[in-house]
């Protein structure tokens, strides 16, 4: 029975790439590195199966290549032994690097202040990737075999060559329009309509206001169950003007927020005409300050960006934000990066038109918010020729996406010796840069009269994804590195590129102050820098911070 069996395994080994495996077992080894947020066992083995999958495909390619181009090949003996040495090197390297990726990961988390974990899951990881690994292996070799069927099927009627090349086109369209058209589509299909039932739910903390003066409430020009959920969330949530007055020792407004949902209205244009119908219907053009806060891909409005500006202008301030879409903004991002700049540019061009007719002595400022795909859409919502007789008072935009125009532009032209997670641009006059760290003020020109405030944090990989991580390390790879940046981070190619994905799907799981998930305090120090804080102390400021810090604990507890 011995020598079956014995054959059995090296026909099982002979169907497996010795180049492959070899290349794979490395990546697999790199994929345990840390990148920008930390991963749990299961993430981590879906990330080291796709990254082990990925250096077995290049081995073969690899391996394949050599082949072509005859170059010679041990033999014999020495082939035996070289392949005995090289598994054997593989092994020790994956053995230290799970051994090692328990240390990178509570270092990445402490840097987080995140607690570290307890136990390390290795075998999770390890089984994790293996089925992830055979499961792309099984897809690749089906295609593979597609191809290889069309290729004889051709050849009775083709020269061998043209059989190939036509087959292997064919091949491509087959899987393509199958991966795309179907898997693609139907999975941003289902999640379209997870969200937008998520979106319908109603809330028992969003209970239907009684205020005339909010929107979906008696007398106002929108439904509260178009508003949909985040428009729920954002009309109901605090604070009020007892509670601002509360906070910060003085008299207050009660702030106005309007809401429009996508099922407020038939298409962009109508959503932003019945916006500012509706701002004008509760008195947001007599207030100081107004703004328009572009949603993220949800229709979701941060509330600690909301409070934090309420907190500081007394309510007076009326905040107007339009939906455009139910998809989370990493898939709206990797669908379509330009997802709601038709309805962000509606918006803007209605508030915008209304504001400009209005006597300019008794106006309010106007100022621009957005975080995540929201930066993004605000960023795209008008051009300089539209603005350039009469500009806003300027923009604050949080988290902007890799893509995002002025944010990538400017960090592409930033001053030398500025790293790209907070760099300074020319005097600083016009924009500024700033973290968890509030680096504002550190520009000695004075503010020009507009402004541009990017608030991000050096661990978001919403803001520093690299699609050309695949093959070259991002300019923010280098030293130094941002202080929530893992000091053990290295750049591999195309193992970095797939981390760095992993990250973006995941970028709002670390706490509050880190990766994609924005405090109060950060949020406060940028309205302060755009608006200038009037009636304030920097020592005011502060202990607004603690009295907001303290009552969050105390709802926590």
């Amino acid at each position: 029975m011995s020598p079956p069996r014995e054959g059995w395994r090296r026909a099982a080994l002979r169907t497996f790439s010795g180049a492959g495996l070899v290349l794979g077992t490395l990546f697999l080894a790199a994929s345990l590195t840390p990148s920008l947020v930390p991963r749990g066992a299961v993430v981590q083995g879906l990330l080291s199966g796709v990254s082990l999958a990925a250096g077995y495909g290049i081995g073969v390619l690899l391996r394949a290549g050599w082949m072509a181009l005859q170059l010679p090949t041990p033999a014999g003996r020495l082939r035996s032994l070289g392949m005995v040495a090289m598994v054997a090197a593989c092994g020790v390297v994956i053995a230290v690097a799970v051994w090692r990726a328990g240390v990178w990961q509570n270092r990445l988390r402490a840097l987080m202040e995140m607690p570290p974990l307890e136990v390390i899951h290795p075998f999770t990881v390890l089984g994790v990737s293996l089925v992830v690994f055979l499961l792309l292996l099984g897809i690749a070799r089906l295609v593979r075999g597609t191809w290889r069927r069309l290729t004889r099927w051709l050849a009775r009627h083709l020269p061998g060559p043209q059989a190939a090349l036509i087959a292997l086109v064919a091949t491509a369209l087959l899987f393509w329009s199958i991966g795309s058209g179907v898997l693609v589509n139907g999975a941003m299909r289902a999640f379209d309509a997870a969200y937008a039932q998520l979106d319908a739910r109603f809330d028992a903390q969003s209970p239907r206001p009684t205020d005339p003066l909010k929107a979906g409430g008696p007398g106002s020009l929108l439904t509260w169950e178009g508003l949909g959920r985040a428009g729920r969330e954002m009309i109901a949530a605090g604070p009020d003007a007892a509670l601002i007055a509360e906070m910060t020792g003085g008299p207050a407004q009660e702030p106005l927020r309007v809401y429009v949902g996508l099922n407020s209205a038939e298409g962009p244009a109508e959503r932003a005409a019945l916006a500012l119908a509706e701002l004008i219907r509760i008195g947001g053009f007599e207030r100081s300050t107004l703004v328009i806060a572009t949603p993220t891909g949800t229709g979701w409005i941060d509330p600690e960006s909301q409070t934090a500006l309420e907190y500081l202008l007394r309510g007076d301030v009326a905040t107007v934000s339009v939906q455009y879409s139910y998809l989370a903004s990493w898939l709206a991002l990797l669908a379509d990066p330009a997802y709601g700049v038709e309805t962000a540019r509606a918006v803007f061009a209605a508030i915008y038109g209304h504001w400009t007719a209005l006597p300019p002595d008794s106006r309010p400022q106007l100022y621009l918010h957005g975080l995540s795909l929201g930066a993004f859409n605000s960023d795209l919502s008008h051009d300089l020729y539209q603005v350039i007789g009469d500009p806003h008072a300027g923009a604050l935009w949080v988290g902007p996406p890799f893509p995002s125009r002025t944010w990538a532009a400017v960090t592409q032209a930033r001053n030398p010796g500025t790293p790209p997670w907070l760099p300074s641009f020319r005097d600083g006059a016009v924009i500024r840069f700033t973290a968890q760290t509030n680096h504002l003020n550190t520009v000695t020109t004075a503010w020009g009269p507009y402004r541009v405030i990017f608030l991000q944090y050096a661990s978001d990989a919403i803001t520093f994804y690299d699609p050309h991580a695949l093959w070259r390390r991002p300019a923010w790879m280098r030293p130094p590195l941002g202080p929530d940046v893992s000091p053990d981070l290295v750049w591999v190619p195309v193992v970095t590129f797939l981390q760095l994905t992993i990250d973006l799907m995941t970028a709002v799981l670390p706490p509050m102050g880190f990766g994609h998930v924005y405090a109060f305090g950060h949020y406060l120090d940028g309205w302060v820098g755009l608006t200038d804080a009037p009636g304030w102390t920097s020592e005011e400021i502060e202990g607004l911070k603690a009295r907001v810090a303290a009552r969050q604990a105390d709802n926590d507890g």
